[in-house]
């Protein structure tokens, strides 16, 4: 059966000439770069590590991680400006996001942490990403912060089952670090889609993680306490809780703009009463 020759057959046959004309010639690795960039240029070839997807632009190795053809097809979708995730309902969403593998933190996850509080919220909280705590538990902010950040809620006259709590990434970075670009990008059409499904009335921003990945907008210290917008929704970017873990000081800033929020809600603060 005829077949059309490929460049590899191409290549075998230009070896196994040359080593029968010239048997004292070894080839040199050099060589051998030299003819695959001549024979990609021939046969007007991308050399290989020039193809690289337009939304990964990360120097950092994938190996490991699987980029199967339906990743790639999403990510076709998106640079056409859609969302892989639209029409999507919670359930359908939850189970893409447990299977996906569009970044390096799926092969070091030991869960993927979706959300915690009411999906039918009013209000939402963002943060930036899962800590050790989230990652063994499947649950956003349980950890130290988390725990400071449910006292913020009730002080705010909420229960942390009437909010909705997600963050940029689902998985956790190693060591704790904050998502970088290639991750946020990833991963944010899943808080998009969820956003579009709580649909809440107000969002709350905690640090810079998640001021610069939806909104696009460097510097927390200038920002927070300033309303801001994102597709609608009015947006109050605040400080994390933990770093108002490691710096107690500004605890006194973020309740100010806690304060703005709760005024949305008609809601004004409530000293708990001491036993007498």
């Amino acid at each position: 059966m005829n077949r059309r020759h490929s460049l590899i057959d191409d290549i075998v046959e230009c070896l196994e000439g040359e080593a029968k004309t010239a048997k004292h010639i070894q080839l040199s690795a050099a060589t051998l770069t030299a003819f695959f960039a001549d024979a990609a240029v021939a046969a007007k070839v991308q050399p290989p590590e020039q193809k690289v997807l337009a939304v990964n632009d990360h120097k950092a190795d994938y190996t490991g991680v699987n980029m199967d053809y339906a990743d790639e097809k999403e990510r076709i979708v998106e640079a056409e400006g859609k969302n892989c995730c639209d029409g999507l309902d919670f359930d359908q969403l939850v189970e893409k996001v447990r299977n996906c593998r569009r970044c390096r933190l799926a092969p070091t996850r030991t869960q993927v942490v979706f959300c915690d509080g009411n999906p039918k919220a009013e209000l939402m909280f963002i943060g930036e990403g899962p800590g050790a705590d989230e990652d063994a538990q499947g649950i956003p902010f349980v950890g130290k912060a988390g725990q400071l950040l449910t006292k913020m809620i009730n002080a705010m006259g909420f229960q942390r089952s009437e909010v909705y709590i997600a963050n940029i990434v689902k998985c956790r970075p190693p060591g704790n670090r904050n998502p970088e670009k290639d991750e946020a990008k990833e991963c944010l059409p899943y808080l998009i889609r969820q956003i579009e499904l709580v649909r809440p009335k107000v969002l709350v921003l905690l640090g810079a993680v998640p001021l610069k990945y939806l909104l696009d907008i460097t510097g927390i210290m200038k920002a927070r306490g300033t309303w801001l917008e994102f597709r609608g929704i009015k947006t109050m970017p605040t400080f994390h809780p933990a770093f108002l873990l490691r710096d107690p000081n500004q605890k006194k800033y973020a309740w100010e703009d806690l304060q703005q929020v709760m005024k949305v809600f008609g809601k004004t603060y409530t000293p708990p009463q001491k036993g007498g």
